[in-house]
């Protein structure tokens, strides 16, 4: 890991941005609600819908680029977009390579789910690689079972391959309440300190404009609205 950090913030050196240009917002498109493509072939979701917002409100021209989620701060970094808006976690290992904007959602719960609800949650644990969760698992004890999407993780559970899966909890829930299957267990873990967007370290004023719009946001109660919109009205909220 110590090898990553270093080299990505080699990377960064080398690129910036000029707020004269267009602002390349770089989300994942698969993970919902946070963020996916809809029938249209369209970034859709309440990041994109968050981001639209932002852009208006920091008076910028903005288009949304896709990209991997195991690759997207080396791709951030090495200049391929300039903005980090796919649900995020803010952590002390991600800010020494980027920086991030305050939080637009607040720290959140990470939980559980699996076929049973006797299932031993140290053992065969599935979670998406290079998020807050796998590193989580692989500290507890429990084997870790990393996929590159959300959704190869929950397959794992319900095809045999991982006992649990363990994300985010508002990633989960919709797909908890909609199956019959799948059911929490264990404990929810607090986890990191919100989402927030992530720019380049040498992009300090574009960075700078784009946390003081989610502070009209979080001010005139927007981006309240916007979090119950696309998460619920039990959604945590500023």
């Amino acid at each position: 890991m110590k090898t990553f950090l270093l080299s990505t913030a080699a990377l960064a050196l080398t690129a910036g941005f000029a707020l004269a240009d267009t602002v390349r917002m770089g989300t994942e498109g698969a993970y919902p609600p946070y963020n996916f493509i809809n029938d249209a072939g369209e970034v859709d979701g309440f990041e994109r819908e968050l981001g639209d917002e932002l852009c208006k409100r920091a008076e910028l021209t903005c288009e949304w680029v896709t990209n991997e989620w195991d690759s997207i701060i080396p791709n951030l970094v090495s200049g391929n977009y300039d903005t980090i808006i796919a649900g995020m976690s803010i952590t002390d290992e991600r800010d020494e390579v980027i920086d991030f904007t305050q939080n637009y959602i607040p720290p959140e719960e990470s939980v559980y789910v699996a076929m049973s609800d006797d299932v031993d949650i140290m053992g065969v644990i599935a979670s998406q690689t290079s998020t807050i969760q796998s590193s989580y698992i692989a500290e507890s004890g429990a084997t870790l079972l990393e996929f590159a999407t959300p959704d190869e993780m929950v397959a794992a559970v319900r095809n045999g391959e991982a006992d649990a899966a363990f994300f985010q909890g508002a990633y989960l829930k919709p797909i908890v309440e909609e199956s019959s299957d799948l059911a929490y267990v264990g404990d929810p873990i607090a986890l990191g300190g919100g989402v927030g967007m992530g720019v380049r370290e040498s992009d300090g004023d574009l960075r700078e404009k784009f946390d003081a719009a989610i502070a009209t946001m979080k001010e005139d109660g927007s981006l309240n609205t916007l979090l119950t919109k696309w998460f619920g009205e039990d959604q945590k909220t500023f």
